[in-house]
């Protein structure tokens, strides 16, 4: 079962989950990355170093979040794959604490 990127993310994009991941599943949007699920190989590296904890296994998501599984796969097709950690944006830890930012996602 893959692992999902949640609203945690949005705007804050830290991106050390994609320096770990051994096959690559990451995609990098304007303010979030996302995980394809086609490469998630399911080793929960990202889920342990996510700042935010905005990383969570497919199966155990919460209901407020279930509509991420499919955002995640929706936009990895749409969004450039990313290999390496890219810039983290300047406000990013302003947004760490700040609750129900899925309106904010750019780039659906």
């Amino acid at each position: 079962m893959p692992y999902v990127v949640t609203e945690g993310c949005i705007k804050c994009k830290f991106m050390e989950c994609v320096e770990v991941c051994p096959t690559h599943a990451f995609h990098e949007g304007p303010n979030a990355v996302v995980i394809n699920p086609s490469d998630c190989a399911n080793c929960a590296l990202c889920e342990m170093v996510c700042p935010v904890l905005a990383i969570m296994p497919r199966a155990g998501l919460p209901q407020r979040f279930s509509d991420y599984a499919e955002l995640n796969a929706r936009l990895a097709k749409q969004w450039p794959k990313i290999t390496t950690k890219g810039n983290v944006p300047a406000d990013a830890e302003q947004w760490v604490d700040v609750p129900d930012k899925g309106p904010l996602l750019e780039g659906l």
